[in-house]
């Protein structure tokens, strides 16, 4: 089922997610539910949706990777570094935004790979490595389930909030 995304003003975006114990009936609907409302984003489109974005303090969230919609379960990031792809693009700028706070962007510098160990809703569990755009998109997941925001990351790097307003980037405050 399609839900409302929570909007950053609400306190459950700051807490810190408990971890799933048991994947039940439950969890895979909260699953189902995350995937179809992340799917149906279109203004802005959404990349990655978690489960506190429903209101749900649990660790789970579900990202677009290779054209499927992927369920994360329990991460734990094992190891986080800049790639050599990425430092060679350095002056490439991805503008992250989130579906809490949408139409807003700031220029985010996030590491480049991340390995990650979780659980799929088959209770499987995995390791990945994500490089480039899919690493800054699960840091940006991982950080809702510990009550990070990106806008409290823009803070950290002294980077601007941004609107955008037709083609133009407009500057707005923090």
């Amino acid at each position: 089922m399609v839900r409302k995304i929570v909007k950053t003003k609400d306190p459950r975006l700051r807490e810190v997610s408990k971890p799933v114990a048991k994947i039940d009936k439950k969890i895979l609907n909260l699953i189902g539910d995350l995937k179809e409302t992340l799917i149906i984003q279109k203004d802005p489109e959404g990349v990655g949706l978690a489960a506190p974005q429903l209101g749900k303090n649990l660790r789970i969230f579900v990202m677009k990777t290779n054209g499927k919609v992927k369920e994360v379960i329990n991460p734990e990031i094992i190891n986080v570094s800049e790639s050599k792809e990425r430092r060679a693009k350095s002056e490439d700028k991805i503008m992250e935004g989130c579906l809490s706070l949408p139409h807003y962007y700031g220029p985010l510098k996030r590491a480049g790979r991340v390995r990650l160990k979780y659980k799929t809703a088959e209770g499987e569990e995995k390791e990945e490595e994500f490089r480039g755009f899919d690493a800054q998109l699960v840091l940006h997941e991982v950080d809702h389930l510990d009550g990070i925001l990106f806008i409290d990351r823009l803070l950290e790097q002294r980077k601007g909030l941004y609107k955008q307003e037709g083609e133009e980037w407009v500057e707005v405050d923090i």
